[in-house]
């Protein structure tokens, strides 16, 4: 037999963006695939495991661009 992953909504950051991998059906409303904030979803996309983390962001900080390209130092001084 197979691990199985339990979630739950206390994985999750109240304000985090989450990924519903699956639709989500609810008596009040269906819930598409995609992003979403945590706190918009209803407790069973959770515990039915329909919900992850989204994956981390690569994004070109200030800080990575200034180390790549240290100012240049006037020598005169």
């Amino acid at each position: 037999m197979g691990l199985e992953r339990k979630m739950f909504r206390g994985m999750f950051a109240p304000g985090e963006m989450v990924r519903l991998k699956q639709p989500c059906f609810t008596p009040g409303r269906l819930f598409e695939p995609g992003k979403y904030n945590a706190d918009e979803l209803p407790d069973i996309a959770f515990d039915m495991g329909l919900v992850d983390h989204l994956p981390p962001v690569k994004s070109n900080s200030s800080e990575n661009l200034n180390a790549q390209n240290p100012p240049d130092q006037n020598l005169e001084d």
